[in-house]
């Protein structure tokens, strides 16, 4: 029988503690480095994870968790479902990386949020011809790997339900779970090959059961796990979930003969207590959380174990899911003050929580009272300290909230925006221009007091004219500063607000390459001072079209840093919308006539269970409406959502009443704007024409063919015309070519109108 573990994690970051495998994959995708380097970076920080975790004292260790891109890019090329314009790439890992971004000629899969978090995955696409095969070769070459290594290794695939309930089915209405049967022999096949690979476990990930699923879903997973458990040669079965609550699938699954379940008891308790089949199960009890970085309530946690003990046949401590989601380790941040540092646990330090409870679940508390003492201390101090609560905040939103703050109807604001002199079809950008490298130098100069602050003003601005003069000679019509001192959305604002706290090593993994370190909200939010006006204003002192001012929203900003756990998530909304407020107001003040925020995570951070969404948007758009509610009417109010599954929250999209929305829609070929015409949205829109996260530079014919598209759902005085996103990440050849031939279709187009 095989033997039950103690203690462990449901996966682990990947792109390395200093980005490694970032910089290698950029060089790689470059030129500048070829597939044996990149591979050989690939394996060192496979090794470093391992090793680092088996000394940790982890007894079962998730392999299969490196990726150089996506976890479920990796899941479409094991099981044979790269879409069919990447075929004729020979090179596997250039067809691989063409699939995630896309080529001169091929365009990428469609990315959106992995559930409600900042990770983004690359969406499979199942067309009536895509034909399923096994190919297994990575997950047998890593378990190899590492049982080389000496490390106990539990290989982690994405479970067949998860795999087709987030893929996208192309050409077909018909729901992709009905092809489960194709893929059932393949998990079966896989399982053999594990077995003989020396695997004792396998850990198959299912989180896609935690959300809304019909009886008819929870059947199907059920009969792929009697199916799976019934396969004679296999190693033991743990099936995974992550981010809420199984509820009516955890009894679903428990009545199969799968040794393991993993569970979330992070984000809300299942009630194990009573589903009788627990009894003979391997309980993984997710009880330090993966997602967010305060440090563990050990008693807390020990008194959730305790509950489990006698319902289940044996029980393991782990995360509540990946580490994936959390920056790599405390001991690189130099600059934290020994209070706040003695609140976080980041991955490192999860993993030694995870020990210290299975330590105590095995051995007995008595043999880690020393850890739990000071976690203790550490809760206490938190608890008192004084930066946690702002009385001059707290009153002035009450104050503001109970005025009702609101703007005048569309119409009227409409009428009052005229002055701004627009053409039809007006062309914009989102907001940043690329970051270049003499951006990036200038800011790091500063950094280390190579340069005065003075010099580092002069380079900025230099950037910004350069910026300015290039949309100009481009033809754009409301143009933008281009971002040069900001080193991201977020964490550029949570810089110069009292209340967070930014990290300076503290990466973690967006989607492929891409990297941000999420601030920490810690305490109330207050605006000292203004952050963007002198910015702007330069910008519009350098032209005589409209410069927008640039703003991240609340919820992007909360659904981008580590928030509080200690209040209502509400509550710190609106702290942050009163800051985001003044800055409008005094942007307007400046004459700034178009100001942009952007709430890009609107759709992130939807609860996964219908129930509890309603309650989400009320507070999510409200927060927005408080952060635009103190401008005039004559000062035009635009937005920015991307990267998600909009038709879920349209009706949140339409109430955030903003003037103009733009949108991504060239990955999903405009499929918003009939969702937003089925809501009755009658303000500006403008979804994007082209994708800025391939590197390819769409040609006028195909931009101008999008315009039509977009033009048969929304007239031709409410549309907008701009790229899907920001141009941080993009070469500034690339972005003059594309946006040349953007403002050329724009021009097109509205010649024919």
């Amino acid at each position: 029988m095989t033997t039950p573990f103690t203690a462990t994690v449901l996966g682990s970051p990947r792109i390395g503690p200093n980005r490694e495998l970032k910089k290698a994959v950029e060089a790689y995708w470059a030129g500048r480095t070829d597939a044996d380097a990149l591979a050989e970076v690939g394996a060192a920080l496979r090794r470093q994870t391992w090793t680092e975790l088996r000394d940790a004292g982890l007894d079962s260790i998730p392999i299969n968790t490196f990726s150089y891109y996506d976890q479920m890019l990796d899941t479409a090329v094991m099981l044979g479902a790269l879409p069919e314009r990447v075929a004729t790439i020979t090179n596997g890992l250039d067809r691989y990386f063409a699939a995630a971004r896309g080529t001169v000629s091929v365009t990428p899969l469609e990315m959106t949020k992995w559930f409600d978090t900042n990770y983004h995955y690359l969406v499979p696409e199942i067309t009536p011809s895509t034909s399923f095969s096994l190919d297994a070769s990575k997950v047998i070459s890593e378990l190899g790997e590492a049982l080389e290594l000496g490390v106990p290794a539990r290989p982690v695939i994405i479970g067949p339900v998860t795999f087709l309930l987030l893929s996208k089915a192309v050409g077909s209405d018909a729901p992709l779970l009905d092809r489960i049967d194709e893929l059932l022999p393949l998990y079966a096949e896989l399982l053999g090959q594990l077995q003989s690979g020396g695997a004792e476990w396998v850990q198959i990930d299912e989180p896609a059961l935690v959300a809304d699923r019909t009886a008819g879903e929870i059947a199907v997973a059920k009969q792929v796990y009697d199916h799976l458990a019934a396969v004679p040669r296999r190693p033991a079965i743990l099936v995974a979930s992550y981010f809420g609550i199984l509820g009516e699938a955890l009894p679903a699954l428990a009545a199969t003969d799968v040794e393991g379940l993993a569970v979330d008891f992070v984000a809300r308790a299942d009630a194990p207590a009573a589903i009788p089949e627990l009894a003979r199960k391997h309980l993984v009890a997710g009880v330090v959380d993966g997602r967010n970085i305060w440090r563990t309530n050990l008693d807390q946690a020990l008194t959730t174990l305790g509950t489990l003990v006698g319902s289940t046949g044996s029980l393991a401590v782990s995360t509540s899911c990946s580490l994936l989601h959390v920056p790599y380790t405390l001991d690189a941040e130099k600059n934290l003050d020994a209070a706040l540092r003695s609140w976080l646990a980041f991955g490192s330090e999860k993993v030694q929580e995870v020990v210290t409870l299975a330590t105590a679940l095995t051995q007995g508390r008595e043999t880690v009272e020393g850890c739990l003492a000071a976690d203790r201390a550490a809760r206490s101090t938190r608890a008192t300290d004084p930066r946690l609560h702002d009385g001059t905040v707290r009153d002035r939103l009450e104050s503001i909230l109970a005025s009702d703050p609101g703007r005048s109807p569309a119409d009227q604001r409409r009428r009052a925006q005229t002055g701004l002199d627009l053409p039809l079809l007006p062309t914009t950008t989102i907001g940043s221009y690329p970051q270049t490298t003499e951006i990036r130098v200038a800011r790091a100069a500063l950094r280390k007091g190579e340069i005065t602050e003075a010099e580092y003003l002069d380079r900025m601005r230099a950037e910004i004219a350069d910026v300015v003069a290039l949309q100009e000679e481009l033809g754009i019509d409301v143009l933008v500063h281009g971002e040069p001192e900001r080193n991201d959305m977020v964490q550029y604002f949570a810089e110069q607000l009292d209340g967070f706290f930014a990290t300076s090593n503290g990466w973690v993994q967006s989607y492929g390459s891409r990297c941000v370190r999420p601030p920490i909200l810690y305490g109330d939010v207050r605006r000292p001072a203004a952050m963007t006006v002198d910015w702007i204003t330069y910008a519009q002192s350098l032209t005589n079209r409209p410069v927008k001012g640039m703003l991240t929203g609340p919820v992007t900003i909360l659904a981008w840093s580590f928030v509080r756990d200690d209040q209502p998530l509400a509550e710190s909304a609106n702290q942050v919308a009163l800051a985001i407020r003044d800055e409008t107001v005094d942007l307007q003040g400046a004459g700034i006539r178009i100001v942009q925020v952007d709430e890009p995570a609107l759709r992130e951070l939807l609860p996964l269970r219908a129930a509890e969404q309603p309650a989400y948007l009320d507070w999510a758009v409200g927060s927005f409406r408080l952060s635009t509610s103190g401008v005039a009417d004559s000062t035009q109010i635009h937005t920015h959502l991307c990267y998600s599954e909009f038709g879920e929250v349209i009706d949140a999209i339409a109430n955030l009443d903003a003037d103009v929305t733009s949108i991504e829609a060239a990955r999903s070929h405009m499929e918003v704007l009939d969702d937003l015409n089925a809501v009755g949205f009658d303000l500006g829109v403008g979804p994007g024409v082209y994708d800025i996260h391939s590197p390819r530079v769409p040609n006028v014919e195909e931009i101008v063919t999008s315009l039509h598209e977009a033009l048969k759902a929304v007239p031709a005085e409410r549309l907008w015309v701009n790229p899907d996103c920001g141009l941080k990440t993009r070469g500034r050849t690339e972005v003059e070519a594309s946006l040349r031939n953007m403002v050329d279709a724009a021009k097109r187009v509205r010649a024919d109108l």
